[in-house]
């Protein structure tokens, strides 16, 4: 698999999760955990060597943000709804910035 699919697939699970959350975080805690170790497999997977240097930065930025987020959501995030935005503003960004890729 490429790299920008690799990319999209993270941004897919960010919202995916970042949904479940806001919809529910207690009740759902299993499955977004269970989607945040998938996701961190993923970003692990990637070969930093394929990404363009104008999704460098953003990609950087974006794994110092997700350690932080994904710490949050096994440990239950104090505010479950900014939690939620904050996996769905990472997965928009993910999805429009991947057009970097050529």
């Amino acid at each position: 698999m490429d790299t920008k699919l690799k990319i999209l697939d993270i941004a897919m699970n960010l919202n995916r999760v970042g949904n479940w959350a806001a919809d529910d975080y207690a009740g759902k805690k299993q499955r977004i955990q269970t989607f945040l170790s998938n996701t961190s497999a993923y970003i692990k997977d990637i070969d930093e060597s394929t990404i363009p240097l104008s999704f460098d930065d953003t990609f950087r930025q974006f794994k110092s943000e997700y350690i932080k987020l994904e710490k949050s959501g096994y440990n239950g995030p104090k505010d479950p709804l900014a939690w939620a935005e904050s996996m769905m503003t990472w997965g928009n960004i993910l999805t429009h910035r991947s057009k970097l890729f050529i």
